[in-house]
């Protein structure tokens, strides 16, 4: 693989079907960004979006802006572009073979080629997708973790669109471990954050804030932090508290 390839699988990311991908796709075919979003069924700004991020994670401008002509004037997927949809099309067919080999045994893979710094990622399922008003650009993501617990992510409506997000949907919920505040026993519930029950499993213990790795319902394990000094120890009862903003959501 050339340093090209190798700068453009950046931009494939570790979800197969990537609605990005799709978009690019379309722009191919119709020569059209405003068509491939109506196709795909987002918006325009959405389409936007969603190239704007490929080329950013590939360091290559994957589509370009073409004038005149009959239509007035369209886009056009640059070389680096076309390269990428055959990249994403040959790890879809790799993938299809491995998942073949293990048809029907337990579904391990979703999720275990996602590298990032988040050390919290759980597998979730939607429960509803909202708009905060009429105008307003943020949508409310109802989730339920596989064991019953439930949270709620605030998110873009692009952000939305090109996931797909729909009731049953399986996503992974990410956090990052900073943004997981640990507090003794049950807290008074508060608007645009959310509360999670467990146990303590493991204490890390530093000169300002103390590591904490709970244990959630269904043995689910989450890591935050708690102000130093405390007297949390293994078995303590603890809510786990999460800004609804800082909750990231992936495809698996």
């Amino acid at each position: 693989m050339n340093i090209q390839s190798r700068a453009l699988t950046e931009a494939l990311g570790h979800a197969i079907s990537d609605k990005r991908l799709e978009i690019l796709r379309r722009v191919g075919q119709s020569g059209s960004i405003s068509q491939a979003a109506r196709e795909a069924g987002i918006s325009y700004k959405a389409a936007w979006q969603a190239l704007d991020t490929l080329s950013n994670l590939s360091g290559w401008v994957l589509v370009e802006r073409t004038v005149g002509g009959s239509g007035g004037g369209g886009a056009r997927v640059t070389p680096q572009g076309l390269e990428l949809l055959a990249l994403a099309d040959a790890l879809t067919v790799a993938r299809q073979q491995v998942l073949a080999q293990f048809a029907g045994g337990v579904q391990l893979a979703s999720g275990l080629g996602l590298k990032t710094s988040m050390r919290n990622q759980l597998r979730s399922e939607v429960l509803h997708c909202e708009p905060l008003a009429p105008d307003d650009p943020m949508v409310l993501v109802a989730l339920r973790l596989s064991r019953g617990d439930t949270l709620t992510a605030c998110i873009t409506r692009e952000s939305a669109e090109l996931l797909t997000l729909q009731p049953g949907l399986a996503v992974l919920v990410l956090c990052k471990a900073t943004a997981v505040t640990v507090c003794a026993g049950e807290v008074v519930q508060r608007a645009h954050v959310n509360c999670l029950q467990g146990r303590v499993a493991r204490v890390s213990r530093g000169r300002v804030r103390d590591e904490i790795v709970l244990t959630l319902p269904g043995e689910f394990q989450l890591v935050g932090f708690a102000d130093h000094p405390n007297r949390l120890r293994a078995g303590s009862r603890v809510t786990a508290c999460v800004d609804e903003n800082a909750v990231v959501l992936a495809l698996v």
